[in-house]
């Protein structure tokens, strides 16, 4: 008898069907009712669950009863009970790297736009307002040798540094949990405390994973250190910025501008900060070039194979 998978979220077709030749596939369907309830049905006598996007935890896997892999098409993994699959020995895995340079150049795109101030100048254009030159308040602010903070020299981190020193010649600073002279020696890069960051620092880009440390790692106090004309990227995770916080700073014009990709809650419904005109909002797009996302699900099958046919799966979290 064929294993049998769990879909948990929609994934890349040629990849469904690929796992449909090999294994016996139940796709949740949120048109059929309440998710957790599907999941903790079909979970009961499930090998393997693949997807992104859903919180797995004890409430919706309790009733899994052979349950040896979660393959997530994500490289974040903080919906994920990791407590929990370590316990019950379940094997967590994720997609780490094959999305970093993608996000690395949404970081530039997000960082470039809201210094010259795209968006605005776009929908103004649009409008049919360009019945003069641009006034001063409508000029942004260079980039090029400018001062660049990267909290978080990761991976993703440290394609944002390359992109910020031999592209814009950009001084780099960074700062993270410990410092990462192999790296930063590429390029020229000074360890920072945080709050030196943030007070020299012209652009500041959060590239940290969430987790007990970095929750809400950037709060009101941080963005008063900031300088008036800093621009704020994050994509990262929304958890970690005090988003009140923020939308306070950039209400008060405490920093020049900001760029999301990410937010507290997701997806973004209702916000203040779809009423400021210096905040560009994004639907959580770092990895969504179609290149990048089927190499995410392509890594996240393999990571499913692999634990299914009793291998250990490359990316793994948690055991």
């Amino acid at each position: 008898m064929a294993q049998k998978v769990v879909v948990f979220s929609q994934i890349n077709k040629e990849i469904l069907e690929k796992l449909k030749k090999k294994y016996h596939v139940v796709e949740i369907n949120p048109k059929l009712g309440d998710v957790n309830q599907q999941i903790l049905t079909e979970v009961q006598d499930a090998d393997g669950m693949i997807g992104a996007g859903r919180i797995l935890n004890k409430k919706n896997l309790s009733s899994a009863t052979r349950l040896k892999v979660i393959s997530s098409v994500s490289v974040g993994y903080d919906n994920y009970d990791l407590e929990y699959l370590k316990q019950k020995n379940i094997y967590l895995c994720h997609t780490p790297h094959v999305l970093t340079e993608t996000t690395a150049d949404l970081a530039f795109t997000l960082l470039m736009s809201a210094a010259r101030k795209v968006v605005a100048l776009d929908q103004w254009t649009k409008a049919g307002e360009w019945k003069r030159t641009v006034s001063p308040s409508q000029f942004g602010q260079d980039i090029f040798a400018k001062k660049l903070g990267i909290i978080g020299l990761g991976n993703i981190g440290t394609a944002i540094a390359r992109r910020g020193f031999y592209g814009f010649n950009m001084q780099i600073l960074y700062h993270s949990r410990k410092e990462k002279p192999e790296v930063a020696n590429a390029f020229n890069a000074q360890y920072c405390e945080l709050d030196e960051l943030l007070q020299q620092s012209d652009f500041i880009i959060i590239a940290v994973d969430l987790n007990a440390d970095s929750k809400a790692l950037i709060r009101t106090e941080h963005f008063e250190k900031m300088q008036k004309h800093a621009v704020f990227i994050n994509i990262a995770r929304g958890s970690v910025v005090d988003e009140q916080a923020l939308i306070q700073a950039l209400k008060t014009n405490q920093i020049y501008a900001a760029g999301l990709d990410v937010y507290e809650k997701e997806p973004l419904q209702e916000s203040e900060l779809f009423g400021l005109d210096n905040v560009i909002t994004l639907p959580h797009i770092g990895s969504a070039t179609a290149e990048t996302r089927y190499k995410m699900a392509e890594l996240a099958y393999q990571n499913l194979i692999d634990g299914l046919e009793n291998r250990r799966p490359k990316y793994t979290v948690n055991i």
